[in-house]
């Protein structure tokens, strides 16, 4: 799924849908495999066969209604399907089987799938099966930009970087609950984060407050082929926002990337206006280059 999202990125990356990037993809396994909703996981994959053996050209995976414990003590309750799908645009007549499928696997719940607004073939097909979008409905942006001409980060006197590479898996699974608390990862997802797939401790950067507190982390994911990186997660403990420690993380993550041969980077965001986020990313030089739609289909009554 990561080799069919590099040559995807490569030939047409507008249309790399959510949750279908090199580095998404192994976020979302990783915490899947940790998570009780692994199990409400429901994937297809589609191959044709290029002679010299087969190739993948199209996947589904859908999550359907499942519980989940969060950080604090609580659980969510999810009593809808959605659907993450990649379909490279040589094969784009599998959209309509990617469709087929989904309402086969989703029966009887309120469904959602996300896609990209470049897509007109993806949306004719959703379309035509039903779905539609939600006045007002929440977007994500996709954004880039180039690896050239980095700032230098500045952090506030007595914070440092350092990477999980130094303090370990569970301090850094840590960092990540502490700046999304209350959150649906654990310390588990964080124990198996090093045996994911293309994971990289020295590009798992963490700012440690002058008294040892993780109070900032990022993790992220190079596509070594496409020369390029994604941001994934992104977070800062609440006590700790406004110092300017996100957004030097943001550089410091930069001169990393490239010291690891990346010529660009992305990272996805709310693309509501005003958004905290994306006024963080846009202020060190990201730009959207492309977003996405969510279209939603209510269950039979």
């Amino acid at each position: 799924m990561q080799g069919l999202a590099q040559r995807v990125a490569a030939l047409r990356p507008d249309l790399v849908n959510a949750g279908a990037s090199y580095g998404e993809l192994a976020w979302v396994w990783n915490q899947g495999a940790a998570w009780e909703r692994f199990r409400s996981w429901r994937c297809r994959l589609w191959f044709v066969d290029t002679g010299s053996g087969e190739e993948l050209v199209a996947w589904g995976r859908a999550h359907l209604p499942t519980r989940v414990k969060l950080t604090d003590g609580t659980v969510r309750d999810s009593t809808s399907a959605s659907l993450s799908f990649q379909v490279h645009p040589e094969h784009a007549d599998l959209v309509e089987e990617v469709v087929r499928w989904f309402e086969r696997v989703a029966v009887d719940v309120d469904r959602s799938v996300v896609l990209q607004t470049c897509d007109p073939r993806a949306l004719m097909a959703w379309g035509a099966a039903g779905y539609g979008p939600e006045p007002d409905g929440e977007f994500t942006l996709f954004c880039v930009r180039t690896l050239d001409d980095i700032a230098t980060p500045v952090l506030p006197e007595g914070f440092r970087f350092r990477s999980a590479a130094d303090v370990g898996p569970v301090a850094a699974a840590q960092a990540h609950i502490d700046a999304w608390n209350p959150s649906t990862y654990s310390i588990g997802a964080g124990q198996a984060l090093p045996h994911t797939a293309s994971y990289r401790a020295d590009l798992h950067p963490v700012v440690e407050a002058p008294d040892g507190t993780l109070v900032a982390t990022t993790m992220i994911w190079l596509d070594e082929a496409n020369r390029s990186v994604e941001f994934e997660p992104f977070g800062t403990h609440p006590g700790y926002r406004g110092l300017g420690i996100a957004k030097a993380m943001a550089l410091h993550g930069m001169h990393l990337s490239r010291e690891a041969g990346a010529t660009q980077a992305t990272v996805a965001c709310d693309g509501e206006p005003g958004n905290a986020a994306l006024r963080l990313y846009e202020s060190v030089g990201f730009k959207e280059f492309t977003r996405d739609v969510t279209l939603y289909k209510k269950k039979s009554s």
